[in-house]
């Protein structure tokens, strides 16, 4: 199944089980590209977020108009925070963005539960490795990645290129089918 791919000197299309990695810049504006990303061509699709809480993650679906019917928010983070969460069918936690393996498993619920044409993103793999270590995040990230090849889906990872060394950005480039790289004026390219 191939899925079309809304995002600037990228190809038309990619095949599912595809994963493609977004470097970004720390300060860069990552939102519009996940966004697009969310926008075509999805039935349903999943927010793994390390960084915000899920009510911020609503905010910017809003904010860009994507439609949030379509959406299932992962938030790792108010738990840990001590804020108050109200559980729904669309918005699932886990107690911190270092529980890796309870972020792969709702990953894998996600996947066995819906049907059709599935996306996910994961905001952001930085924040994993900084919670936990670079090990696990590189660990759960190739889980996650194995999971979009058995179902059929693609996804979008975000990693800072300004937190980590050059031979960490290869070590997980060489996991990833396609690589987004977001500069800090905005502009973008791609290898796939």
């Amino acid at each position: 199944m191939d899925y079309e791919l809304a995002i600037e000197d990228a190809p038309e299309t990619i095949p599912g089980g595809t994963g493609i990695l977004l470097l970004h810049p720390s300060i860069g504006e990552t939102d519009r590209i996940d966004t697009d990303f969310f926008k075509v061509d999805t039935d349903h699709f999943l927010v793994i977020s390390t960084r915000t809480t899920a009510r911020e993650v609503e905010q910017k679906l809003e904010h860009y108009e994507v439609d949030e019917s379509s959406a299932t928010i992962l938030d790792t983070l108010s738990i840990e925070r001590g804020y108050s969460r109200r559980s729904s069918d669309n918005i699932h936690y886990v107690a911190s963005p270092d529980d890796l393996d309870a972020i792969v498993e709702k990953t894998r619920q996600f996947l066995e539960g819906h049907d059709g044409k599935l996306r996910l993103s994961v905001d952001s793999v930085t924040e994993m490795a900084y919670y936990a270590d670079e090990d696990g995040a590189f660990e759960a990230t190739k889980q996650i990645l194995e999971l979009l090849d058995e179902f059929d889906a693609v996804g979008l990872f975000h990693l800072s290129k300004e937190v980590h060394d050059q031979e960490t950005l290869d070590r997980f480039r060489e996991l990833f089918d396609g690589v987004v790289d977001l500069n800090e004026d905005g502009t973008v390219t791609t290898e796939f």
